[in-house]
């Protein structure tokens, strides 16, 4: 099912996880061994990622056809800019068409380690607005209508990177969405008052598509340290403090993770948000406590 239809049909919030294909054998058996857990958390959809460089790429179809056929839920396919010619996308496009996945997530990709410029590669897109109308434009050929891809794209509560401003920010968001986005999942945030300024800039905007917020609770320091580093999200002082305290104890950053996501959660829930994307990491223990809290 499409990401629009889910989120139109929905009596409730629509909740969904986010996993990426693991390097080797083990890490595929201990992802398995994951999404047994996780299917019990009855998730509306999961999304694959893959890796740097279009590394892994091949997986991640592999993985989405194996949770739908397999678990019986709802996959998205992530698909970026980076490392893929016009014609390297059209072919996913058909791979994707042949495994029955109907969900993408568009992004553009960053840039790769040490390189400070996204470079598009030759006969490749630069934008992810671009990516999203070549999806379209793939449909308009190849699907009947029932048929077309739900499309997610990327929104930044805290700024993309990059971005000069907020305000071409914002601008570069709805193009994506006038490209065909249906829905936007944010990039993960740690304040809700992020989140609630940008949906008052979407608006203001005229985008009117569903802002799925994403949240990552924090497995350890170290990991959260280098993975908002990367991103540009800000740990605020208190979260930032209590994480400090817990140096290298991963067990105590874990239950700091588990407490600050559960209450963002729910203050969100609170809010009327149309769903929450959760950036599990290949990992179900801290997302079964957190869903058990909320009692979704």
């Amino acid at each position: 099912m499409q990401f629009y239809k889910q989120y139109k049909s929905s009596s409730k919030p629509v909740i969904s996880f986010e996993i990426f294909p693991p390097k080797t054998d083990q890490g595929y058996d201990n992802l398995i061994d994951t999404l047994n857990e996780l299917k019990e958390l009855s998730p509306d959809y999961i999304t694959v990622t893959y890796g740097a460089m279009g590394t892994t790429r091949d997986k991640t179809i592999e993985i989405a056809s194996y949770v739908q056929k397999e678990f019986k839920i709802n996959t998205a396919c992530h698909l970026t800019c980076v490392s893929a010619t016009k014609d390297e996308i059209t072919e996913i496009l058909k791979e994707m068409k042949q495994n029955n996945i109907r969900n993408i997530v568009a992004l553009r990709g960053d840039p790769p380690a040490g390189e400070k410029e996204f470079k598009p590669p030759e006969n490749g897109f630069s934008h992810a607005n671009e990516l999203v109308g070549h999806i379209r434009k793939f449909e308009n050929k190849y699907f009947p209508e029932d048929e077309k891809f739900g499309i997610a794209v990327a929104g930044y509560p805290e700024k993309h990177l990059e971005a000069p401003s907020f305000d071409i920010d914002i601008m570069n968001l709805k193009r994506k969405v006038n490209a065909g986005g249906d829905i936007i999942i944010t990039q993960l945030f740690f304040e809700n008052s992020s989140y609630f300024n940008f949906l008052k800039l979407v608006k203001s905007a005229g985008i009117d598509k569903p802002v799925i917020p994403g949240l990552m609770p924090i497995l350890s320091a170290k990991q959260i340290q280098k993975i908002t580093t990367m991103c540009g999200s800000e740990i605020p002082n208190d979260l930032s403090r209590k994480l400090d305290d817990a140096a290298d104890d991963n067990t105590l950053a874990k239950k700091i993770g588990i407490e600050q996501c559960t209450k963002q959660a729910r203050e969100l829930l609170e809010y009327g948000v149309p769903g929450i994307h959760f950036y599990v990491l290949n990992r179900a223990s801290h997302i079964k406590e957190i869903m058990d809290s909320l009692d979704i």
